[in-house]
C-alpha cells in the first residue's frame, strides 16, 4: 500500500492546481471583457475620424496616408501575420500562418510577423520575414506606428489575424487596410457640414492633414486586429484552463477518496493491532 504521506502530498498538489487554474481562468475572463472594450472605444474614435474625414474634400481616393510623399513604393503586397507571443494557444498560430504561406509569392510578397510563435512557424516552413515584432504586453494604448511606416512603403498591405467568435470559435480573418478603412467608413453617418479650405484654415495643408486621419485610422483598423488576435488567444488560454481545472478537479477528488481510503485502512490497522493486544494481554 502506498505511503500515507505521500498521497497527502499528491493530495495538497492537486489542491494547488485547481487553485491556479481556477485563477489563470479567472485572469482569461477578465482579459476578454477588458479588451472587448477597448475595441467599442476604438470603434468609437473611428467614427469620429471619418467624419472628419469624408468632410475634407480634396479626392475621393484613399491614399494609405502618403498622397505627399516622395519616393518609389515597393510593388508588392506586405502581409501582416499577428500571432502569439507563446505557444500556448492551441493551433490558430499554425492555421494562419498556413493559410498566409498558401498564398504567398516570394516575388510578390513580403512578409511582417508580429508575435514569437508565428515567427518560429515561419522559420520552420523557411520562410524569412523581413521584420518580426513582439505582441504588445498591453491591450490599451498599442503602438502601431512602425508597422504602419512600413505599410506606406508598399503598395498594398494585407492582415492576417485571428478572430475571436465564440469562447468555443477562433477563425483566422484577413484584410487589406486600405479596403477596410473605407469599408468601415462607408457605415458611419457623415454630418451635413463640408470641412474646405474656403471655410477653413489647415496647417500645413489639407493632403497633410488628410494624410494624418488615413493613417491614424489605418492605425485603428490594425490596431483593432490585434486586439481581435489578443481576444482569441485569451480564449484559447480560457479553454485550455477550464479543462486543466476540470482535469485537476477529477484528480483531486480521486487522490482525495484515496487518502481517505488509506487513511481509513490505517486506523483500521491499528485498531486491530489494539485489539489484539488486549486479546493477548487478557490470555496472558
Amino acid at each position: 500500500m502506498r505511503q500515507l504521506f505521500d498521497i497527502k502530498h499528491e493530495v495538497d498538489m492537486a489542491g494547488v492546481l485547481v487553485e491556479l487554474t481556477s485563477a489563470f481562468e479567472g485572469i482569461a475572463s477578465t482579459r476578454i471583457s477588458q479588451v472587448k472594450v477597448q475595441t467599442q472605444r476604438s470603434q468609437k474614435f473611428f467614427a469620429d475620424l471619418w467624419q472628419i474625414y469624408s468632410q475634407i474634400r480634396v479626392g475621393k481616393e484613399f491614399h494609405f496616408g502618403r498622397s505627399l510623399q516622395a519616393g518609389p513604393i515597393v510593388n508588392k503586397e506586405l502581409m501582416i501575420l499577428i500571432t502569439s507571443e507563446g505557444s500556448f494557444s492551441g493551433d490558430i498560430d499554425q492555421r494562419l500562418v498556413n493559410e498566409a504561406l498558401d498564398h504567398y509569392r516570394p516575388e510578390g510578397n513580403d512578409i511582417i510577423v508580429v508575435g514569437h510563435h508565428g515567427a518560429v512557424q515561419l522559420h520552420q516552413s523557411h520562410v524569412q520575414p523581413i521584420q518580426h515584432y513582439r505582441m504588445p504586453v498591453s491591450d490599451q494604448n498599442l503602438n502601431v506606428a512602425p508597422l504602419i511606416e512600413q505599410v506606406l512603403k508598399y503598395a498594398e498591405a494585407i492582415v492576417y489575424y485571428q478572430s475571436y467568435q465564440s469562447l468555443l470559435v477562433q477563425n483566422v480573418q484577413t484584410i487589406k487596410l486600405s479596403a477596410a478603412v473605407a469599408e468601415r467608413g462607408a457605415n458611419v453617418e457623415t454630418a451635413g457640414e463640408i470641412i474646405a479650405e474656403t471655410n477653413y484654415i489647415f496647417e500645413p495643408s489639407a493632403h497633410a492633414v488628410v494624410d494624418h486621419l488615413e493613417r491614424s485610422m489605418m492605425q485603428i483598423s490594425l490596431s483593432e486586429a490585434i486586439l481581435q488576435s489578443k481576444l482569441a488567444q485569451y480564449a484559447s488560454r480560457f479553454r485550455a484552463m477550464r479543462a486543466a481545472r476540470e482535469k485537476a478537479d477529477d484528480s483531486y477528488t480521486d487522490i482525495r477518496w484515496q487518502y481517505n481510503r488509506a487513511s481509513r485502512q490505517l486506523k483500521d490497522e491499528r485498531l486491530k493491532e489494539i485489539i489484539n493486544g488486549l486479546r493477548k494481554k487478557g490470555t496472558g
